[in-house]
């Protein structure tokens, strides 16, 4: 109790100096060092599926828009100009119009012009004639009709219907801008953007570096001379690593609740973030695989799991049970605790719950004498394989005997975007707190990112109408029903949603963690150094 009390204490210290960054005088100079989880599949932000990607290299480019990075919660009021200087709608709320900045040049010193920004939605929408190798966000712009340029510096998103979550995603930190006169290719090895940073080298499993964009458009940013990424997979040690002084930050949302205790203890002068990080443990379900194309074992698996028992032992009983989106009171959009009760397996009497679980094994052969043996395949970071040894323990009370098969990050999406797995426990992240981003992404027929292949053609006009309501009670409604059917489909079941937290070292300053996206704020054009 007593070091659990250091550590609150630590934490509402951290807090009470946060409003006093703004009033100090930021220094240039110093090379930020941080440590990296693991080594992401490339730099291309538009091809990859993971803050692995956004983290390091958010930071060379820019976006049209972006969330603001001294804000802690990501809203449409917080939304602040990047390449574009100004927006507007049309009368109907079908056309989005942007005034965009001029003098901005792409690393390489070619201009930034409108046409970079129709190139880019067109590699996204699948009309370029050199197409992206993974498109994940295909799903996001499908009321997307075409982008078009008005002149050298304007461009106009043209919408099918009125969709005002757009402007949000293109505050993402996923929406940067690709310039035109580089092949898909290329940025899977060398990356230019117009951003605050320059792409240096990035070693497979060792580390990556920027430096400072001396050319860069704001004048008078960044105040870093560079980050250095090291990449360090084993937990413990990038801990260890980080207390002795070798790294200036943590990666973002990686220093769990059990962690957080040990660390504030070797490294006093710390200050860490305890924040959720709209991520939510779900497992995911290879639907077109038997045994899991059978209704039944589906339902079973849902019924199975225990998410008192994750939450105590990953978080110590600090995360919070939800459904599809994150929930409140950081979250906007999340079903209340009494819309949880009833939808399957969310009951808190877990022997009910298997006992019904074991019936619909049985009813399929399945018994103390049939078991199912099958694999549990999960991305090999502590984040999804501490939930898959859990999962494991959890399949073994409905006759499931199931081994956990971990995969390296850069084998991982690849691997279940070509469907070759059974089940495995899985992140959901949300890069935007809004419905278009969660629904169209992950549980959209034909999405790039929808892993599962859930798909309810019943359910999408309802996704259509929750888009283009401008009513938020109205909205919220027609949300929460979405995401009530999403959990009786078993789409994709929701374990709990993640607390967890990022510690930097005292003379880092202007790093803002955000409370509702861990993917949009590592811009790191405001941080410095007081060294």
């Amino acid at each position: 109790m007593i070091r659990w009390a250091r550590v609150l204490i630590a934490v509402f210290a951290a807090l009470s100096i946060l409003p006093c960054i703004a009033a100090e005088t930021p220094k240039y100079g110093g090379i930020l060092r941080m440590q990296h989880r693991d080594s992401p599949g490339s730099p291309s932000i538009l091809e990859e599926s993971s803050n692995s990607v956004t983290v390091p290299f958010m930071a060379v480019f820019n976006n049209l828009v972006l969330f603001d990075q001294q804000q802690e919660r990501n809203s449409v009021e917080t939304i602040q100009p990047e390449l574009a200087e100004s927006w507007a709608w049309s009368a109907d709320n079908t056309a989005l119009t942007f005034k965009l900045r001029r003098g901005v040049r792409w690393h390489d010193g070619k201009p930034f012009t409108a046409r970079d920004v129709k190139c880019t939605w067109d590699l996204l929408q699948g009309k370029s004639a050199t197409p992206l190798r993974n498109n994940l966000r295909n799903g996001w712009y499908h009321n997307l009709r075409d982008v078009t340029v008005d002149d050298d510096f304007q461009v106009t998103f043209q919408l099918n219907r009125p969709q005002p979550a757009m402007l949000s995603l293109l505050a993402s930190g996923y929406s940067v801008v690709y310039p035109c006169h580089v092949p898909p290719r290329e940025m899977r090895a060398h990356p230019i953007g117009t951003g605050p940073f320059k792409f240096v080298e990035f070693r497979q499993n060792e580390s990556i570096k920027l430096t400072r964009n001396t050319d860069y458009w704001r004048a008078d940013r960044p105040y870093l001379d560079g980050i250095e990424y090291t990449i360090v997979t084993n937990r413990s040690t990038a801990l260890l690593a980080f207390a002795s002084g070798k790294f200036d930050m943590t990666f973002p949302n990686e220093v769990t609740i059990p962690l957080l205790k040990n660390l504030q203890d070797q490294a006093p002068r710390a200050i860490c973030r305890l924040t959720p990080n709209s991520c939510a443990v779900n497992v995911i379900i290879n639907r077109e695989r038997a045994p899991f194309d059978n209704a039944d074992i589906r339902m079973a698996v849902a019924l199975t799991i225990d998410r008192k028992t994750f939450i105590d032992i990953l978080s110590e009983g600090r995360s919070v049970i939800g459904g599809a989106m994150q929930p409140l009171p950081h979250g906007v959009w999340g079903l209340p605790a009494e819309m949880l009760r009833d939808l399957p397996g969310y009951d808190p009497d877990v022997a009910k719950n298997r006992a019904q679980a074991r019936a619909l094994m049985e009813k399929h052969g399945y018994g103390r004498d049939n078991r199912l043996k099958i694999k549990v395949s999960a991305r090999n970071i502590p984040t999804h394989r501490d939930p898959g040894i859990l999962l494991v323990d959890d399949l073994k009370h409905i006759y499931i005997d199931a081994e956990l098969e971990p995969v390296d990050t850069a084998a991982w999406f690849p691997k279940i975007a070509r469907k070759d797995y059974a089940i495995g426990p899985n992140q959901t992240c949300g890069a935007v707190d809004d419905p278009d981003q969660n629904f169209y992404e992950n549980y959209a027929c034909g999405s790039g990112r929808n892993f599962t292949q859930y798909c309810n053609k019943a359910l999408e006009p309802l996704f259509d109408r929750q888009s283009q309501e401008t009513d938020f009670d109205k909205r919220r409604a027609l949300v929460w029903e979405i995401d009530r059917r999403l959990q009786q489909d078993i789409a994709r079941p929701i374990v709990y949603h993640v607390d967890s937290a990022t510690c930097w070292q005292p003379e880092v300053k202007g790093f803002v963690p955000m409370v509702n996206s861990n993917y949009n704020s590592p811009r790191f054009e405001n941080v410095w150094l007081d060294r």
